[in-house]
């Protein structure tokens, strides 16, 4: 089954590269450093040579994920080189703004026989920790039989992508047979890889390591002295995709009616839209100002535009009320707990599913409000924005909710070690 989906993965790679000179026409990152792509790259000798620890985290989201883990695994294993991989140019900007040198930074290969083996014949590492659910047949065949082993960190896995996996149920079964160790977020997600073939030995249920939040004094800071600066109640829009602006702004311009005052805070998921969210304000008639340009929003402006990068958890702490993205369509959502840290009430569509458990945990305790559809949206805000007392009291629940499941990244550390020694 492997054998074939690589021929047709060589046979599609026209259209893959195609596709990638598509996508650098907005974001010109996309056709820059193609050989990393095909597994052509200069290694550093002493990590060719050394011990590596491969961490792969697929964007922005996962690195942000696997950002306190690998600061982690930096001080607990100063004698291993460590190796990350994105797919994405957002993640890799990540990575490199994060840790700069202290990392090996490179593209993940795509996954055919001869990049993911030039790949792994420049590295050579010790134990891939694969965050969430990247699971490609090739990179975890080639990666086994280098003798290395296998983890999957922070496992997630809805119904909706298992109903997916099982439609290749025996290409499924070996690669989930190649994982050493699996560390998932929830029994539910578990159990459904376990269904599709993991051996359930291998399986722990941590917990999400995206509790484990760390808001230290600095970020607070931050966060106090860029409040200050507003001064004004703040609507968040957060990690939003294509259309669902224009659903916040619809909500946000009834909102003005009964708070004029309110400021609309737009961070859309992916870069290469900024300049097309910011003409769609402009448009409007709306006054918006660029975060990117360092400009801090008057009385006149209605709408700040964060066009930046790895500035979410900083900008979800000067949220009144925080509307989460990705839920309004049906992408899965993003990740909710950057405002629930912070104590701030929580609004999503009803496309949640890539945070299912975390959903309901929230929900439950009061910290979360999902919405059938988006006509739902000014009213739900609406009623939140008027009570202060409602408001306070999702905020604590939903800090509440993060606080109580800390912990996972510890257990990861533990799997961490483990596997390193060969047990």
């Amino acid at each position: 089954m492997r054998f074939l989906y690589s021929a047709l993965f060589y046979l599609l790679l026209p259209a893959i590269l195609l596709r990638m000179l598509w996508r650098s026409l907005k974001a010109p990152a996309y056709r820059r450093r193609l050989a990393e792509r095909f597994g052509v790259f200069d290694c550093p000798p002493e990590i060719s040579s050394g011990q590596v620890i491969w961490v792969h985290a697929v964007s922005v989201g996962e690195t942000l994920a696997a950002a306190p883990l690998i600061e982690d695994l930096l001080v607990a294993y100063p004698e291993h080189h460590l190796v990350v991989t994105t797919t994405t140019p957002t993640g890799s900007e990540r990575v490199r703004a994060v840790f700069g040198d202290r990392v090996f930074h490179v593209y993940s290969p795509w996954d055919m026989p001869g990049p993911v083996r030039r790949f792994l014949k420049r590295i050579r590492p010790q134990l891939l920790v694969i965050m969430e659910t990247e699971l490609w047949p090739n990179l975890l065949h080639y990666t086994r039989r280098e003798d290395c082993r296998i983890l999957l960190a922070n496992a997630r896995l809805s119904a909706r992508s298992a109903r997916g996996y099982g439609r290749l149920a025996r290409l499924t079964r070996q690669m989930l047979d190649q994982l050493n160790a699996v560390a998932c977020q929830a029994q539910a997600d578990g159990q459904r890889l376990v269904e599709l073939g993991l051996p359930e030995d291998r399986l722990t249920v941590t917990g999400s390591i995206k509790f484990d939040i760390d808001l230290d004094e600095t970020l607070r800071a931050q966060a106090a002295q860029l409040k200050a600066s507003l001064a004004r109640p703040v609507l968040l829009g957060s990690s939003t995709h294509e259309r669902e602006e224009a659903l916040l702004l619809d909500a946000f311009e009834t909102l003005l009616e009964d708070f004029p005052n309110l400021l609309c805070l737009l961070v859309p998921r992916h870069p290469e839209r900024f300049e097309s969210v910011y003409q769609l304000g402009v448009a409007r008639g709306l006054t918006v100002a660029r975060r990117s340009l360092g400009e801090v929003p008057g009385s006149q402006h209605q709408v700040l535009l964060g066009d930046t990068m790895g500035e979410l958890r900083l900008l979800s702490g000067v949220a009144s009320v925080c509307v989460i993205g990705g839920s309004f369509i049906e992408h899965g959502g993003q990740n909710v707990l950057e405002a629930a840290a912070w104590a701030v009430p929580v609004v999503s569509g009803p496309h949640m599913f890539n945070f299912s458990e975390i959903t309901s945990l929230l929900s439950a305790a009061g910290g979360m409000q999902q919405l059938a559809s988006a006509d739902q949206l000014p009213g739900a805000l609406a009623g939140l924005l008027k009570d202060d007392a409602r408001r306070e009291a999702m905020g604590f629940a939903a800090a509440e909710v993060v606080a109580a499941n800390r912990g996972a990244r510890a257990q990861l550390l533990t799997m961490i070690g483990q596997q390193l020694a060969g047990t």
